[in-house]
């Protein structure tokens, strides 16, 4: 099973959504920004580098949201949410389409990444 970590990064009763790349497994769908966790690496480290990497952003880890495993035709997945603020003025798309800040009642007009659609029920 792979642990992937996800960042709920609110700003101004707003969270942070990103679009996946087009040429990447589910690309074009919606998730919360994060990635993989490495060896050896906490979750709260883990999701720091992710959105450096992803956003060219820095972030504080605020705390833990809850967790799922999902389960993809080829992977498994426990993914771990951690609610975090962004510190960074700006945004910069490293590896996604695109990004927007939604409302939990805007949640509908995006599809989401299958292991990313629990989190409306955790927030």
């Amino acid at each position: 099973m792979i642990e992937v970590v996800a960042g709920i990064i609110y700003k101004d009763n707003k969270f942070l959504i990103a679009q996946r790349n087009l040429n990447k497994a589910q690309g074009g769908l919606w998730e919360f920004p994060g990635g993989k966790v490495e060896k050896n690496e906490s979750y709260e480290r883990a999701l720091k580098r992710e959105i450096k990497e992803e956003l060219n952003a820095d972030i504080e880890v605020i705390e833990y949201i809850g967790e799922s495993i999902y389960h993809y035709p080829e992977k498994d997945i426990k993914l771990i949410f951690y609610k975090a603020k962004l510190l960074s003025e700006n945004i910069e798309l490293l590896e996604h389409e695109s990004y927007k800040w939604i409302t939990k009642d805007e949640k509908d007009k995006y599809e989401f990444a299958g292991a990313d659609k629990i989190v409306f029920d955790l927030i």
